[in-house]
């Protein structure tokens, strides 16, 4: 070591005198020199700063930057793993909401009449007592039975889960079973049903079932998109004496099914004809109205739904001939012998605009919470948990606006809340189901999938089932006992038929509408229609996470359970919104699957009508608070720049203007909804017609007694 010492200070020192010497004389060091020099003494700064580093296990070297960051190095690990802090910072003000109040219109569910007392076949009603263990009628079953059992045509308006499906079932039954020469199979269709979902063309099929029970020489048939077309057409070629199904499908099979006739129909149903006119059936509907035309002059035309537009109206002048309007309303107006409100009249609803006022069930409660962008997430998952795991016997529809947004949510919610469910906090009662049941339903997914959703999600007790608007029309979901719109409605009818999948025939139901605080305006909307809600704090719905230990935080983790308290709700919900990122940002797919979602999102928001633009403006949106809301942790960039690339690529008709071009997309995304499953069969028979010789004419272009020139000249949504 003493050796060792010797030489390094005897080379320092003829370096020393060597750096001299050629200072006296104006020249540099050799270069050689000069490095070996340099890294001796940048080894002993490193092994200063070495034995500076490792010396404690506290002491560590930062730059002075980062040394900002935190005091501890606990308190920085922390913050380096819980990057939310900001969840409860910078949100607006939430508005104090001044909801007017308003008389909703109620109508009477039930009747003291019983079926019996209708002139019907015995046999009819003991399936009706029986087997639909129904007694007595409802008020639009009173009112449409009798009036259609006379062969008139009917305008029949009613709010939702009043039994409107048996108003025309029951008459085409007895009808059709009545008829002197006995009915063949092979006779093809006697009554059509048109529905605008497959999963409503499901419901109705197995209603008209039960219904034939007694007379099975009348044979029901369904068909839909989605299904294998070589089946429909050996079912069409046995024969089906009533016929359900959707519009697209149907007129495939129009064009392209050889066995297909009309000949014999004496009853034409539109049910939910408002749904089906929108979006583009419209001219579906005309090609269907011409195909019947050409081949049936006489027939009994029906027309229903829970809330009738302009468009119903002009479909009613075109396709009813001297129709009888049913409209059940009871609005407690002190009338000194009420019979339900029902109007009889032999006239449509005037032309004009949509309904001021809807019928709402009186057992229905609503509520609205104001809930900021940051947050949207977490309060949804903890209304779900509050629900769905704290309460026993609860079902919940989360109506979304977009596919993208139901699958995101789906997966989030299925690989996220099962897995943090722990034990309960003590003094409190334990769940009945600890495991949360999520399904899905949306237009993209395949028939053989969403039959099955549906069929499960009607015979189970309890469970969450998030979907779009395809679930909002006309399903009898049993036993569901809240309804969640976590995107508003784009309608105030569509608003009354998403809430109306619960408190049905006479049963009790809630609903939760979900709004920013700038969208607050929304209530007054709704109340300019008679819709009366109440408010929901955020922070009640926030406080259900107190209730489940596993969303503790370190802060309160050493602590007993007691009242919980401002600061232990938002750091409850501080956890809860740190799985949710973690989960998003664990793989780089999963977090283009957030940002596409993020996007699918924004592309809704911009669709809704210029009514209601004011209060739901894309402008209006703070982007890096919507993003936390898909578990991103910062705002993406660039959003729109696939679109904006896409339609300079592709500039599809430039001189439409910008408006109908965004009439086009929203066209383009909720068709896809409803569509019949066989556009591309649609285009390839397009494609054979084209190419056929000039004198010949494809089926669907035959004569008819009202040709599709008059159906055009009314006014569509969409071009």
């Amino acid at each position: 070591c003493i050796s060792c010492c010797s030489c390094l200070l005897g080379t320092t020192q003829q370096a020393e005198a060597t750096k001299r010497k050629h200072q006296a004389s104006g020249e540099a060091p050799p270069a050689k020199r000069r490095n070996k020099a340099a890294f001796l003494l940048a080894k002993k700064a490193t092994a200063k700063e070495t034995q500076r580093t490792f010396k404690g296990k506290a002491q560590k070297t930062f730059s002075p930057r980062k040394s900002l960051v935190g005091v501890s190095d606990g308190t920085r690990e922390q913050k380096l793993c819980v990057r939310t802090s900001s969840l409860f910072k910078n949100n607006p003000e939430i508005p104090e909401l001044h909801r007017p109040v308003v008389k909703q219109v109620q109508e009477e569910v039930f009747t003291s009449e019983a079926f019996h007392e209708l002139d019907l076949h015995p046999h009819l009603i003991s399936t009706i007592n029986t087997v639909l263990n129904m007694t007595s009628m409802t008020s639009v079953q009173k009112q449409s039975i009798p009036a259609l059992l006379e062969g008139r045509d009917a305008l029949v308006r009613s709010q939702t889960g009043s039994g409107k499906t048996l108003a025309y079932c029951i008459p085409v039954v007895q009808t059709l079973q009545a008829m002197k020469s006995k009915i063949q199979r092979s006779d093809g269709p006697y009554a059509l049903v048109l529905v605008p979902t497959r999963e409503l063309a499901l419901q109705s099929f197995d209603t008209v079932q039960k219904l034939l029970k007694p007379f099975t020489w009348i044979v029901p048939g369904v068909l839909m998109g989605g299904e294998r077309r070589k089946s429909e057409k050996a079912r069409l070629r046995k024969g089906i004496n009533i016929l359900i199904s959707t519009p697209g499908r149907l007129v495939d099979h129009i064009k392209s099914t050889k066995n297909i006739h009309f000949r014999r129909i004496r009853w034409l149903i539109l049910d939910e004809a408002d749904r089906i006119l929108d979006l583009g059936f419209e001219k579906d509907i005309t090609v269907i109205l011409n195909a019947v035309n050409a081949e049936c002059q006489k027939r009994q035309n029906v027309l229903l739904s829970a809330t009738l537009t302009e468009g119903v109206t002009r479909l009613a002048d075109i396709s009813l001939l001297n129709p009888v309007r049913i409209s059940v309303l009871d609005e407690h107006r002190g009338q000194s012998e009420p019979q339900g409100g029902a109007v009889l009249e032999a006239s449509p609803l005037p032309a004009g605009s949509e309904p001021d006022s809807f019928a709402i069930p009186e057992s229905l409660h609503q509520h609205v919470a104001l809930v900021p962008s940051k947050l949207r997430l977490v309060s949804l998952a903890a209304f779900i948990l509050q629900k769905c795991k704290f309460e026993k016997d609860q079902k919940m529809i989360v109506f979304f606006s977009s596919c993208e947004l139901v699958e995101f949510h789906y997966h989030l919610f299925l690989q996220t809340l099962p897995s943090r469910l722990g034990a309960p906090a003590s003094g409190q009662p334990p769940s009945a189901s600890t495991r949360l049941k999520f399904l899905r339903l949306h237009g993209n997914m395949e028939q053989e999938e969403r039959t099955a959703v549906f069929q499960e999600f009607s015979h189970s007790k309890t469970g969450v089932l998030l979907c779009t608007d395809v679930a909002a029309r006309g399903l009898d979901l049993p036993q569901v006992t809240w309804i969640v719109q976590y995107n508003a409605p784009s309608s105030p009818a569509e608003y009354i038929h998403r809430i109306g999948r619960t408190a049905r025939i006479g049963c009790h139901g809630s609903s939760l509408l979900i709004l920013a605080p700038s969208e607050a305006e929304y209530v007054n909307s709704l109340a300019s229609h008679k819709i009366n809600v109440s408010e929901m704090k955020m922070e009640e719905i926030l406080s259900a996470l107190t209730r489940d230990d596993c969303f503790k935080g370190s802060r309160w983790g050493s602590q007993k359970s007691r009242a919980a308290g401002p600061q232990e709700i938002r750091e409850r919900a501080t956890v809860l919104q740190t799985v949710f990122e973690d989960y998003v940002h664990s793989s780089e797919s999963r977090v283009s699957w957030a940002k596409k979602a993020l996007q699918a999102f924004i592309r809704a928001y911009a669709t809704y009508p210029r009514e209601l633009k004011p209060i739901f403006h894309v402008r209006s949106l703070h982007l890096g608070h919507v993003a936390k809301s898909f578990g991103l942790r910062d705002a993406p960039q660039n959003l729109g720049v696939a679109v904006v690339k896409r339609r300079k690529a592709n500039p599809s008709r430039p001189d439409l203007p910008k408006k109908t071009r965004s009439k086009h997309c929203l066209a383009e995304i909720l068709r896809s909804e409803y569509s019949s499953g066989m556009e591309a069969r649609v285009a390839k028979v397009k494609k054979q017609n084209k190419q056929a010789e000039p004198g010949s004419q494809p089926r669907s272009a035959v004569c008819h007694r009202r040709p599709a020139s008059a159906v055009g000249k009314t006014k569509k949504r969409f071009p």
